[in-house]
């Protein structure tokens, strides 16, 4: 099976891709693009995985760089792939031949380009990170770098969509002590839960914050089992572990 890779046209020419689950060499409920060097698959099989992703971008293996992602708002900036990956949830960097990775499985992979600036970064969107500031730290990374805001370019791969993320009242307090304005990533759905816009949300960030350009991919990763891997629908069917996605970036 092949590698099946999302491009964005925004992103063009930048070598990028968010990478479905499709043609990896992991097996059971890993199968087959697992990119999670912290789940319980094998790690030989995760490290042939990533060296395809890498290969894909037109990095070597040891040049896709990677943080030990914590649902924070840290971003770092990289000219060399960490022998230790420091707890952090974004990178920037305006290094060539350096790949950015972030792995997800529900939460958002962003990946962003300021092409005239020869500036990339790459974050890691929960919604613990995105109210937190991550989006925004990452393009303050950027624009460390050289990057200027209304040339940079955000797109937002494969994530769970609206209509499957459920969500409790508490977590809409959060949400609503940040801001009244916040309400508007809410509908209403049973009982007293709500259905939580969290690409629209982010979106919403990415364009106060100044970008020049944000878009979705379209993709829920919960809705479409054969492509993506979903942490919520791993517990939903009660599996043991779950696969990690990911999105990589290079200059």
């Amino acid at each position: 099976m092949t590698l099946e890779i999302l491009r964005s046209n925004a992103l063009a020419p930048l070598r990028h891709g968010f990478f479905t689950r499709k043609g990896g060499a992991s097996s059971g409920i890993f199968t087959s693009l697992n990119c999670g060097q912290g789940s319980s698959d094998q790690r030989d099989m995760v490290a042939i995985n990533r060296a395809r992703v890498a290969d894909a971008i037109g990095v070597a293996s040891d040049k896709l760089a990677a943080v030990h992602q914590v649902h924070s708002a840290k971003v770092m900036t990289v000219d060399a792939p960490f022998e230790t990956p420091p707890e952090a949830d974004g990178m920037v960097t305006a290094t060539p031949n350096l790949g950015l990775s972030i792995l997800t499985a529900d939460c958002q992979p962003v990946l962003f380009a300021a092409m005239e600036a020869h500036v990339i970064g790459a974050a890691h969107a929960g919604w613990k990170g995105a109210l937190n500031g991550v989006l925004e730290a990452t393009l303050d990374g950027m624009v460390a770098l050289g990057a200027e805001r209304s040339q940079i370019k955000a797109v937002i791969g494969p994530s769970i969509s609206q209509r499957a993320y459920e969500v409790g009242p508490e977590f809409l307090e959060r949400f609503e002590e940040e801001s009244p304005e916040n309400m508007r990533f809410f509908a209403n759905g049973e009982g007293d839960r709500y259905q939580f816009d969290l690409v629209g949300f982010s979106l919403d960030r990415l364009r106060i914050a100044g970008v020049g350009h944000a878009e979705w991919t379209g993709h829920c990763t919960y809705s479409d089992g054969d492509r993506f891997y979903s942490y919520r629908r791993s517990v939903h069917h009660k599996e043991a572990d779950y696969g990690r996605l990911i999105s990589a970036i290079s200059l």
